[in-house]
């Protein structure tokens, strides 16, 4: 069970703001509705269906990228200047 210490002359409301909080980052409230009724093994199936796009684009940014190739100083190409007029 997740729990809020109210601290010392801190408002009820506020301590309330801050489990909210917690429960939803932790995804105890989203599960805790779902749970509230049956679910179909269809409406699962589009359920997951349904969050499965944003998953798979945050994975596929963080682990497909390609690193820069790194710098060196005989790589570095100085444009010449043409001094002949």
């Amino acid at each position: 069970m997740r729990e809020v210490i109210v601290r010392k002359g801190e408002p009820i409301d506020r301590a309330l703001k801050r489990l909210k909080t917690k429960l939803d980052v932790e995804g105890i409230l989203d599960e805790m509705r779902r749970r509230r009724a049956f679910e179909t093994p269809m409406d699962e199936r589009r359920r997951k269906a349904r969050s499965a796009p944003k998953r798979n684009k945050v994975k596929w940014r963080f682990h497909n990228r390609e690193e820069a190739p790194a710098m060196d100083a005989a790589s570095i190409v100085t444009p010449v200047a043409d001094t002949q007029a």
